[in-house]
């Protein structure tokens, strides 16, 4: 366990921020509660409002390459697409064949450029899903679930298995991903008592961090599944309500997180090395 003084505000001033997502040139890109996406830079100082849907933005994700940023609304229930250079926004999906979203939560690509889409679902029903997208916007229910408020996501660092937060499990599921792309076996990975888990990410040690609504706190999970408390927060000041995480930093030692509760995107000087995300292989 580390403590709350390796902690450091990096940018203030957003609107409760959800998603965050690191664009390769170091900016720190991050979504407000009344649809704001704001553009960050490297090192924190400037935080500009680039472009605005108007609902509500939840997880945020580069394609490989970066050439788009995905964007989950709440409000307008949707997927936008974002273009980093001009900030040129389009509606890009409002669902698949059989199933308009009501929650879209977060997206994650995998290096083909297919897009994973967690669906909560209802709040307080487990219905939620895992919808996929190819490059052009096709999209397909890839697993029916049903999953108690599907959350944040994470490719395993083999890109062999997806992980889902289910906050109201809650915990931890993991769905392998056959060679043609389709879905195999779902699993529980972990059991999370007395938390609300809401963030994914991985270091290149293939450890788990999770990052909880509630607590205050962020846990890390071993290969092994062995878990223990990483960093928590009993007063809520510097990380407050965290939702998703990002490692950044010139060489993806600093974890990053989003901070629900309050107005700032927190880092962590924890020096452990995260796993490239495919927007960072070039």
């Amino acid at each position: 366990m580390i403590g709350i003084e390796h902690c450091t505000i990096f940018a203030e001033g957003l609107d409760h921020p959800e998603g965050l997502a690191f664009h390769p040139d170091g900016s720190l890109w991050a979504g407000g509660e009344a649809g704001q996406i704001y553009r960050i830079s490297r090192d924190g100082s400037d935080v500009t409002e680039v472009a605005n849907t108007g609902g509500f933005i939840l997880g945020l994700a580069f394609s490989p390459g970066s050439e788009w940023l995905a964007i989950c609304d709440l409000g307008k229930k949707c997927v936008w697409k974002l273009d980093p250079q001009t900030y040129e926004l389009s509606k890009w999906a409002e669902g698949a064949e059989g199933h308009n979203f009501n929650i879209p939560n977060y997206p994650v690509f995998d290096k083909s450029g297919n897009l994973y889409v967690s669906e909560s679902g209802n709040f307080r029903e487990v219905n939620g899903k895992i919808l996929k997208f190819d490059p052009q916007g096709n999209g397909v229910i890839w697993c029916e679930g049903p999953y108690n408020f599907a959350n944040g996501m994470a490719l395993s660092p083999d890109g062999k298995y997806l992980y889902v937060v289910c906050s109201f499990l809650p915990g931890v599921e993991k769905i392998e991903i056959l060679p043609d792309g389709s879905t195999g076996n779902r699993s529980v990975f972990c059991t999370m008592p007395r938390t609300v888990p809401d963030g994914l990410a991985f270091d290149d040690d293939g450890n788990l961090y999770v990052s909880c609504y509630a607590p205050n706190a962020i846990y890390k999970v071993t290969p092994e599944q062995e878990m223990t408390l990483w960093i928590e927060d009993w007063d809520a000041h510097t990380i407050s309500n965290p939702t998703n995480i990002a490692f950044g930093g010139s060489d993806l030692s600093e974890l990053f997180c989003s901070n629900l509760g309050r107005w700032h995107i927190t880092k962590i000087n924890c020096n452990v090395k995260g796993h490239p995300l495919v927007s960072h292989v070039k």
